[in-house]
């Protein structure tokens, strides 16, 4: 994954994003020689943010079919959670 310096972001602005871009569709920047963020192409990001919400989608459905949930009303919830307090 590229790395991009605090620095060169700093000098070079967004070009230099646009370029670590063009080789992986990830690039890391790091301040004071430690790596801190990460930036990518929006199109990357929202593809990783359906790629999490299909994983949790999964996760619901097996709890629901080993029946690892709880049935009751709104009511009934909002007194659970006060008694959890």
């Amino acid at each position: 994954m590229p790395t991009i310096s605090a620095n060169d972001l700093k000098t070079k602005g967004v070009s230099a994003i646009e370029a670590a871009l063009e080789e992986q569709p990830e690039a890391v920047i790091s301040v004071r020689g430690k790596d801190r963020y990460v930036v990518m192409d929006l199109a990357h990001y929202h593809h990783l943010r359906e790629c999490e919400l299909e994983a949790a989608l999964a996760e619901t459905r097996a709890e629901l079919a080993a029946g690892r949930f709880v049935k009751e009303s709104p009511e009934e919830h909002l007194a659970q959670l006060d008694k959890a307090q």
